[in-house]
């Protein structure tokens, strides 16, 4: 599987998502969110998963949203008030209520240990996509043809440090969120040693 062998998403609220993603994130934080929806269409597309295209690639571009100065929120987790500017990002997309909800419920699950695939299929892929790229989980299901497109195409420019940075910082400020739980629980370590900072899966 190659990068040419996925669907990108050409809707106006996919663009608009980018548009933001790109206006607000860092070069680092930006390329992770397109390599999360990447990942995420070319493991469900090689399985045979069914899922939403513009919801996934919506929810990816702004699912760490809620880590840059602008839109952190004080008490809640990242992940919640993630939730909530997807909420506010759909009603201007014109999407209704229970697609807001949706993309919402998505960015709030990435951060699950697991999301049933069953019940929600974005969810499951964006949650496994997103640990794969900063924590190397399952990183061996990434096929070896598409890791190295998406690699060349969004580099990683060093977001392992640059993400262990918001863990901290989350961590530090709001104790009892999930992202402290993975802080204490060797979040540092395991970024460090993703398979995709260092050589390819054999």
């Amino acid at each position: 599987m190659k990068f040419d062998d996925l669907q990108i998403p050409a809707t106006q609220a996919c663009r608009a998502a980018l548009e933001v993603a790109t206006a607000y994130c860092t070069p680092a934080l930006l390329n992770h969110s397109l390599r999360s929806y990447l990942w995420a269409a070319g493991y469900g597309l090689e399985r045979g998963i069914a899922f939403d295209a513009e919801l996934l690639y919506v929810s990816a571009m702004l699912h760490d949203l809620a880590l840059v100065k602008e839109f952190d929120n004080h008490t809640l987790p990242f992940e919640e008030a993630g939730g909530h500017v997807a909420w506010v990002f759909g009603a201007a997309a014109g999407w209704p209520p229970e697609r807001r909800q949706r993309a919402a419920e998505v960015i709030v699950r990435h951060m699950w240990d697991e999301v049933d695939l069953a019940k929600d299929p974005e969810g499951h892929l964006l949650e496994l996509s997103t640990s794969m790229d900063i924590s190397g989980r399952h990183t061996e299901d990434i096929p070896p043809g598409l890791r190295d497109d998406v690699l060349a195409r969004y580099p990683r420019l060093g977001l392992g440090e640059e993400f262990t940075g918001y863990f901290d910082d989350q961590a530090k400020r709001k104790p009892l969120c999930l992202a402290a739980k993975s802080v204490r629980n060797g979040f540092a370590a395991r970024v460090a040693a993703n398979p995709l900072d260092h050589k390819p899966i054999v």
